[in-house]
């Protein structure tokens, strides 16, 4: 299935570690990754920062964004793995619009884990305090939906390992 061109999208909540898992996949397959904060316009950025929970329509033109950045990988040829909350089915239905073979990794754990690892990361706009809207949020992936979910309590090493079987990628030979 590695020869397949598709895309991964890493989803959870802020805390969940996406960037991490997600970096670490992408190196483990030798695809890009796409760090899917980094295309919120200023004023969700804005928002977060004062605690302020986004809404679907703040969220929308981000999502397309990301959706046309799948496009632009899948239009070279080239499979990735990106970084996106996704929290709602919809919000992946969206992601899913932007090429044919969209895959979900969820980085899932317990709120108590989340929030130590909220309270302990610097220089990120996401204040803790949001966790629990984001909780709310959040939608697990539906048994239709083409995804799986590994837990962020392992390592990273361990959740690579995981979502490599689960997903039945094989990542290239290392030298």
């Amino acid at each position: 299935m590695s020869g397949v061109i598709q895309h991964i999208v890493v989803m959870g909540v802020s805390g969940a570690g996406k960037s991490t898992t997600g970096e670490a996949l992408a190196r483990r397959l030798g695809w890009p990754f796409t760090e899917g904060d980094s295309f919120h316009p200023a004023a969700n950025v804005e928002k977060m920062h004062a605690g302020i929970p986004l809404t679907d329509a703040d969220r929308d033109p981000w999502l397309h964004a990301l959706a046309t950045e799948l496009t632009k990988a899948e239009a070279r040829g080239q499979s990735s793995v990106m970084g996106c909350s996704s929290l709602k089915r919809a919000y992946r239905d969206i992601l899913r619009s932007g090429a044919p073979r969209v895959r979900f990794l969820h980085v899932h754990g317990t709120r108590e884990i989340l929030a130590d690892r909220l309270g302990h990361r610097e220089g990120h706009f996401f204040p803790a305090k949001l966790l629990d809207s984001q909780l709310a949020t959040l939608e697990a992936l539906a048994p239709d939906e083409d995804g799986v979910v590994v837990d962020m309590a392992l390592s990273v090493e361990d959740q690579v390992e995981a979502a490599l079987r689960l997903l039945g990628l094989t990542p290239p030979a290392q030298s």
